[in-house]
């Protein structure tokens, strides 16, 4: 019987496999794209990144206007993760199968979060770019909406699967809805929540750089500017200073969940 069971899985593994390769086969069809090509022109272009790619003595001259640049990106990204997190929250209390009020609220709000969630925050800004323009504000709230998306499908999940036991014990004495939630949901689920939500600011800080080149604002602008007037240098600065100030973010995310989990 096990013998028969593994022979299946092993043929099942196969099947996806070869469904796979053809896929991609496929794809590389459709597309023109040649493996071989692509693979010889690697070196070429490690070569250019090598002697062209890197931030000079002129570049640093720059450095005064790249900086608000960053902080307006960080702040942003940072804004739209916390409010995002906040109404994340009250749809996932709504929307959780331990602390749903009913069925009906329940099936709308895990609706709601799953359209926002799977939506990417680069369709959320091309979408809000009709009503807003290349502002800030466009930016801020592409971030919102992927940030309310995924925090609520991540909440509801930390709700269902922390707090459940206890909510059920609670329920039996005879307390109320609010005392529920929050002497009992939100004490139990706190912990993991904070850590959703940093995960999330890191995230949003990884996705403003695009979004910024979209809206033209932020360091995306920045390193569309520079990049496309050929100024590399000052080019590759923006790309290190994203990447400084994505390594310190997470850092200190690490060190806040090491202090509250």
């Amino acid at each position: 019987m096990q013998a028969n069971v593994l022979t299946k899985r092993r043929l099942n593994s196969g099947l996806f496999a070869a469904a796979v390769i053809l896929l991609a086969l496929g794809a590389m069809v459709l597309t023109e794209f040649d493996p071989a090509e692509g693979l010889a022109s690697i070196p070429a272009a490690l070569l250019w990144g090598i002697t062209n790619f890197y931030p000079d003595a002129a570049s640093f001259e720059k450095l005064p206007d790249i900086l608000p640049k960053l902080a307006e990106t960080l702040l942003m990204s940072i804004a739209a993760a916390v409010s995002g997190g906040v109404f994340a929250l009250a749809f996932a209390v709504a929307g959780s199968k331990t602390t749903g009020i009913n069925p009906f609220f329940q099936a709308i709000c895990r609706a709601i979060a799953t359209v926002f969630r799977n939506i990417d925050v680069a369709v959320w800004t091309m979408i809000l770019l009709f009503s807003f323009g290349q502002t800030p504000i466009t930016g801020y709230f592409a971030l919102f909406f992927g940030a309310f998306g995924f925090l609520t499908r991540a909440f509801m999940e930390t709700i269902d699967e922390v707090s459940s036991s206890s909510v059920e014990a609670l329920r039996a004495t005879g307390a109320g809805y609010l005392p529920i939630v929050f002497q009992s949901v939100l004490p139990a689920c706190i912990a993991q929540m904070i850590s959703w939500l940093l995960f999330m600011i890191e995230t949003s800080i990884r996705s403003a750089t695009l979004v910024g080149i979209l809206t033209g604002s932020g360091i995306g602008y920045a390193f569309n500017l520079y990049y496309k007037s050929l100024n590399y240098g000052a080019a590759s600065l923006v790309v290190l200073t994203i990447a400084a100030a994505i390594l310190l973010i997470e850092a200190l995310s690490n060190y806040v969940r090491r202090a509250v989990i």
